[in-house]
């Protein structure tokens, strides 16, 4: 079980930076945390802890396959180890190296797809990660799991390190608030966040899609619909309890994910409702089978509907 909250009294950081804090903690009292990057130190945040622990810090270079191969090694010898390195490239490269040498070698390793979905905005759909839900979600023996805020953060990072099971953390690099306060709740994997409660909708998200959510049942709010807004952090394994109470007293389902339409978080849901005999209206929000427009993450997030305004516009059509 992971330990309450003791490091994020506010909320007000990118899920990067604590991540890196969080792992400082830890390593602190376990000399058995590894992290391992690839030549991503520095967009990792990486770098007071490579200060801070040299011992325990590897650098493999632009070498994505060499990082999951030298993580799963480690991993072997009973290191809780943190494979670093930017999504996009390490779950396009180094695919083969995670259902191998990590899930099918059974490995406890925790790989962190960093700066992940859109947050390389700017740079295209080469360095966009709009793929790796679907792409692990494929692989047998994987925990998957997308932040919302800091809380989750760092309870993530404390569960990784305490997992038998491999593990995918995604990340991005927006400043990230806190949804709610979290005094009296136990994170878990598998098991979803309720942020806000109402019985018309639900809005089911993850990662950086979860803040945007909240917004929109506010708006919602204004105009007599009362939306639950789900942080699905864990898309694998899926809280199909969660999603069985919900498709039960709700009259339309929507999820928001900074991913592909296909084979994300959406899907997984239409899955589990479609073949459990729930019927409701359900629309899958996320980026569009096409060649991504470029700009920043709230560019490319307005473009494509994952804003307040957009996610409560797609609502009452679906409630009509």
């Amino acid at each position: 079980m992971a330990e309450q909250i003791n490091i994020i009294p506010g909320g007000d950081k990118p899920n990067q930076d604590v991540f890196s804090e969080t792992l400082q903690r830890l390593a602190e009292t376990d000399q058995n945390i590894i992290a391992v990057t690839s030549d991503s130190r520095g967009s990792g945040k990486l770098v007071p802890f490579g200060k801070k622990f040299p011992k325990q810090i590897v650098e493999v270079g632009i070498a994505e396959q060499n990082l999951v191969g030298v993580a799963a090694g480690l991993g072997s010898c009973d290191k809780k180890v943190f494979a670093v390195s930017p999504a996009c490239f390490l779950t396009a490269r180094s695919l083969e190296q995670i259902k191998n040498d990590i899930c099918y070698s059974d490995h406890p390793v925790t790989v962190v797809g960093i700066s992940a979905g859109v947050s390389y905005g700017a740079l295209g759909s080469t360095h966009h990660s709009l793929h790796d839900f679907a792409a692990l979600r494929a692989i047998n023996n994987i925990i998957i799991v997308a932040p919302a805020d800091n809380y989750e953060t760092e309870q993530a990072t404390i569960l990784a390190a305490e997992s038998k099971q491999p593990v995918y953390l995604r990340f991005g690099k927006k400043i990230m608030p806190l949804l709610k306060e979290n005094s009296n709740e136990v994170f878990a994997f598998g098991k979803g966040r309720v942020i806000t409660e109402g019985d018309d909708l639900a809005i089911i998200a993850n990662g950086e899609t979860v803040d945007p959510a909240v917004k929109a049942a506010a708006l919602l709010k204004e105009s007599g619909i009362n939306a639950t807004v789900v942080s699905m952090h864990t898309i694998k394994p899926l809280d199909t309890e969660l999603l069985s109470a919900l498709a039960g007293k709700v009259k339309a389902i929507i999820t928001v994910e900074e991913h592909s339409v296909n084979g994300g978080l959406g899907e997984a849901c239409a899955s589990y409702l479609l073949q459990n005999g729930y019927c409701r209206p359900f629309k899958i929000m996320g980026i569009p089978d096409e060649y991504t427009v470029s700009g920043s993450q709230v560019e490319i997030f307005k473009h494509y509907g994952i804003s307040a305004e957009g996610i409560s516009e797609q609502a009452k059509k679906l409630l009509s």
